[in-house]
């Protein structure tokens, strides 16, 4: 009896660790809800990207593929929650405890007061990483105004969802088109708009104490699907529908953010970055199948 017991103690623990593990090999499905049809973005694979499903207060509530080498995310991806665009600007900035360490918790935590070099900065960017970087911002790739729920917004404020972002790019063309896009979905979009916003690198880096730290993005890039959509919306947001995307140079300077479809922005990725050819965002690039047609 007490073996049987110990045996199932075990099972019982092991399956608490398959429920809330928060860097997983395999998404779980109610991680797998933040992507269209379930599937992530294909044609991206290397032995230093990690799987996170984003938790917060005891749910999930994005998805994000992080790079433990470069200590950015390569993407983020969520569903869109109709928002009036209000920035939460009291919540702390938190860390992913499992990038690097076996925790006894499966959801983002707020950064330790005082520096001190913790186990969990060899995978992941730290604070301490933007604080001398004066050109860029810390861009959110999941922006919390694209969120309603307060702990939606709040779960967006971990820097396993953050890039440098050059300060200007960040608050002139790239938030303009994140108010855009907020606008469209709101306006139009009857159904789930699932949403994934990414990057390329070049090997430029945010270094610290003369090393090299986290990778500054060349472009930053976001695509949406949303097969329930208007079909009365005015023609100039009517043809972006169901899928559209967009992508701009993260610079100081002459940048600019430019819409164009999806399977255009897959090809450009496919020439700029280390996606293979069968990169693709949304499956079947969010054509929707007859039966799923209004």
């Amino acid at each position: 009896m007490a073996a049987w017991r110990a045996l199932t103690c075990l099972l019982a623990a092991l399956l608490w660790g398959v429920a809330w593990a928060s860097v997983e090999r395999d998404l779980s499905p109610e991680c797998r809800a933040f992507l269209y049809m379930g599937t992530p973005p294909v044609g991206l694979e290397d032995h230093s990207l990690r799987k996170i499903c984003q938790r917060y207060n005891g749910r999930p509530r994005f998805v994000t593929l992080y790079d433990t080498v470069d200590h950015v995310p390569v993407y983020s991806a969520y569903t869109f929650k109709r928002s009036d665009g209000e920035r939460r600007v009291d919540v702390p900035w938190m860390f992913e405890p499992q990038l690097s360490t076996t925790s006894d918790t499966g959801e983002m935590q707020p950064f330790p007061r005082g520096y001190l070099h913790q186990n969990f900065e060899d995978a992941q960017a730290v604070l301490e990483d933007y604080e001398n970087a004066v050109s860029y911002e810390r861009g959110q790739l999941n922006p919390d105004e694209h969120q309603a729920d307060p702990d939606d917004k709040a779960a967006t404020y971990t820097l396993t969802n953050v890039v440098p972002q050059a300060w200007e790019f960040g608050i002139g063309p790239w938030k303009e088109q994140e108010h855009r896009i907020r606008k469209r979905l709101n306006n139009f979009c009857r159904g789930t708009a699932y949403v994934v916003t990414g990057i390329t690198t070049s090997g430029h880096m945010i270094r610290r104490h003369n090393m090299d730290r986290v990778a500054i993005p060349t472009y930053m890039w976001s695509a949406y699907c949303c097969i329930n959509y208007d079909h009365n919306a005015p023609y100039e947001e009517r043809y972006k529908f169901p899928a559209f995307a967009h992508y701009g140079l993260n610079q100081r300077e002459g940048n600019q953010v430019l819409e164009i479809p999806v399977k255009k922005l897959e090809e450009f990725l496919k020439g700029s970055t280390f996606v293979d050819k069968n990169f693709q965002i949304f499956v079947d690039d969010c054509v929707p199948p007859p039966s799923a047609l209004p």
